[in-house]
């Protein structure tokens, strides 16, 4: 051998040990090397045929055979406590072809999971496991693992031409092994890395790879088909957002699967949004500074695990949404950051790379490789887990140069100004990718700015000059500002508060809208949901009852985190989760939790059966006014309509008094109204002045329309009213 490959092979720095070690025609006929580092003997076998290879030191084996061509052959290596028969890893064709290659290099593997990372198959007809890695800047790789005690000296890997990608088919073993990469950086120095493909991990806090493949059996076909029937916006939605370790502590996938379905169900939610399942290595984050972005985090179970979770709630008729997390990733020295070591996924600019309020790397969007592990992610967890939509985290981080920073601590963009051209450009393709190929899945974007157009297509252009991110649906941050600004006042001053309650409606249809509720709004010393109401707990109720059924019937789709349903006291915590204790029959309270429950479910169940709450979200024709002004009495009223002209009027009373004989304006072609909801039944826990005979309209013209009906408006109460 070449004392130049025999170095580069010593120190794990050869680009192409396939060409050196294996079986190669030479004159005199066929050479055989083989890097068996700690072998005491290799023999080559094959056919009848055995023959001892000279041991030329370093764990370096060579022989030449008077063969005219290679033959099968398989090496027998013997070891100072064992002998073991194998393939010869060297003697592989690559297992990715030129078409993957060529897509890789121009960032357009929309299955770039399929091809990169550790996939156990069977290659020229032996069985193993393909392994392969983007690592542009390597000098070298080497693959380690379980299965050769963490040494890859013997397991350097082959780089595929210009396109970055390292690639090892290692015969004889499969799943359940545990993987890292070793990189020799251009400096020289040598670091192991997790497996940014890896489709499973070890459970936290250890980092490796696990070889996995998936051999679960979907059983929501059904679900499937119906699911693209009717686009997002124009159908009911209404979510309710779980973080699985906590929600019930301890449970598993399949445990979860068991219990999660049933209660969410029962409740009359359209959805679940599950906070960021994708591996993360600390569970404060919540998830949401990822280290595997295609492994579902190990803390609860398989895969496949994961898998059998997601066609639970499909088959109990329950949408499933993936909290996702393309903006940055955490700097673990094992994971992405400086990966081969130089900046890959991040940016190669430090001002540019740091997320300033996280301390974690923001990925480099203009880097086309960067962008197709992104986006293929995006399809890998909609195609491989059946995910029906996407809620894309910190939007607006992505889309500003100077998210969060001081002047001098960015640069313009090309034209000069503050627009991430390179997350635009990646946020239009995610979307239009997603939308292109998984028929019937949502996106939502998590934006809080003025940004134009994130829920408008992207070959549309609005007056900014930007088409369209593509997004289904947008968090509405300013109504979950806005209206929880104006509950957190004392009703007494609500009167000089009353536009943050009406303001919402002043942009509704510039975008899809979902009113959030979220974690992010009961945590960090923010107060649970009940606990930010004023008054006494009685008060406190009424006012979060009162304060849904006004959320349920505004334009746009909802979403509450758990433990908000059933009125928890207490801010949430990642620890312990909700405090189910509330709703044991034994405690002195129960009742008042119940009842708030029991109103989220009648709150869906009407929901769900009005199409005026939803049909019409997004246009202004589902929603009328009929008092938005009326700001001394506390009162906000208004009409939703279903694409056939059908209404629902909506009252909201944010006075803790009853008013008698209220007189509200209504259209004059509905003989009768008759109350669909009333927040302050007594079964939900109010005073119960509830009105159970139909309302006719009188012929006085009110509020601007042609009738009117006289209420009795139950203190810090919600009433539905629909035609009877």
């Amino acid at each position: 051998m070449d004392a130049g490959d025999r170095e580069r092979l010593l120190h794990g720095t050869h680009h192409a040990p396939h060409s050196v070690l294996g079986a190669h025609p030479v004159p005199g006929g066929i050479a055989f090397r083989a890097f068996r580092p700690y072998a005491r003997a290799v023999t080559v076998v094959s056919g009848g045929m055995t023959v001892g290879l000279h041991d030329d030191g370093d764990g370096f084996f060579s022989g030449l055979l008077p063969l005219r061509e290679v033959p099968a052959y398989r090496l027998r290596v013997a070891y100072e406590a064992t002998e073991v028969e194998t393939e010869d890893a060297y003697r592989f064709l690559p297992t990715l072809g030129e078409l993957d290659l060529h897509l890789i290099g121009e960032g357009r593997h929309e299955e770039l999971w399929t091809v990169l990372g550790a996939h156990p198959t069977a290659h020229q007809g032996v069985s193993g496991t393909r392994f392969s890695v983007w690592a542009p800047n390597a000098l070298g790789v080497r693959v380690a693992g379980s299965f050769n005690f963490w040494d890859g000296t013997g397991f350097p890997m082959r780089s595929l031409g210009s396109s970055g990608v390292w690639e090892l088919f290692v015969p004889g073993i499969g799943e359940g092994e545990l993987y890292k990469f070793e990189i020799t950086r251009p400096d020289g120095s040598k670091t192991l890395r997790a497996d940014p493909m890896a489709r499973r991990t070890e459970v936290p806090p250890a980092t490796s790879s696990i070889v996995t493949s998936s051999r679960y059996e979907w059983g929501d076909a059904q679900w499937l088909e119906r699911r693209a029937e009717v686009p997002a916006h124009r159908a009911p939605l209404s979510v309710y957002e779980v973080h699985l370790p906590s929600w019930r502590p301890g449970l598993t996938y399949r445990q979860l699967a068991e219990q999660l379905p049933a209660y969410v169900k029962d409740l009359g939610f359209t959805h679940v949004e599950l906070m960021p399942v994708a591996e993360h290595p600390f569970g404060g984050s919540w998830g949401y500074q990822v280290t595997g972005f295609y492994a579902p985090t190990a803390r609860l179970g398989t895969p496949d695990d994961f898998r059998y979770l997601v066609d639970a709630l499909h088959r109990a008729g329950i949408g499933v949404i993936m909290d996702w997390v393309p903006a940055h990733f955490p700097r673990d020295e094992w994971a992405l950051a400086e990966f081969d070591g130089r900046p890959l996924y991040e940016h190669s600019d430090p001002l540019r790379a740091a997320h300033p309020d996280w301390g974690t790397l923001e990925f480099d969007l203009g880097r086309r490789e960067v962008r197709n592990f992104l986006v293929a992610n995006a399809l890998y967890w909609c195609e491989e887990f059946h995910i029906d939509g996407l809620r894309v985290d910190a939007v607006a981080s992505m889309l500003y140069l100077d998210y969060s920073r001081e002047p001098g601590q960015w640069t313009p963009n090309e034209h000069g100004g503050r627009e991430n051209l390179d997350a635009v450009a990646f946020l239009q393709e995610m979307n239009a990718t997603v939308y292109r190929r998984v028929p019937g899945v949502v996106t939502i974007a998590e934006e809080s700015t003025a940004w134009d157009g994130v829920t408008r297509a992207t070959h549309h252009r609005g007056p900014s000059g930007f088409g369209g991110l593509g997004f289904g649906l947008k968090w509405n941050m300013g109504w979950m500002h806005d209206s929880l600004e104006y509950m957190s006042h004392e009703p007494v001053h609500r009167r000089y508060h009353h536009g943050e309650m009406t303001f919402s409606m002043v942009y509704a249809y510039s975008e899809n809208y979902v009113l959030p509720i979220s974690h992010d709004e009961v945590v960090h010393g923010k107060r649970s949901l009940v606990s930010k109401m004023p008054g006494d707990w009685w008060r406190r109720r009424a006012d979060l009852r009162a304060y849904l059924g006004f959320m349920w019937a505004h334009p746009g789709k909802q979403l509450l985190f758990m433990g908000q349903e059933f009125a928890q006291g207490a801010e949430w915590s990642e620890a312990h989760g909700p405090d189910w204790w509330l709703l044991d029959p034994h405690y002195g309270a129960e009742a008042d939790h119940r009842g708030v429950r029991d109103l989220v479910r009648d709150l869906n169940t009407v929901y769900r059966a009005s199409p005026a709450l939803w049909q019409y979200d997004t246009e202004p024709a589902g929603f009328r006014w009929v008092t938005g002004d009326a700001a001394d009495d506390n009162v906000l009223a208004f009409l939703r309509y279903d694409a056939d002209g059908s209404p629902l009027l909506a009252v909201s009373h944010f006075a803790p008094v009853v008013r008698h004989d209220y007189r509200i304006g209504v259209p004059d072609d509905v003989p009768a109204w008759y109350e669909a909801l009333n927040t302050d039944a007594a079964r939900y826990g109010g005073s119960d002045v509830t009105s159970p005979d139909t309302v006719k309209p009188e012929p006085q013209g009110w509020h601007g329309l042609p009738a009117s009906i006289r209420l009795t408006l139950p203190p810090l109460a919600t009433v539905w009213l629909r035609p009877a």
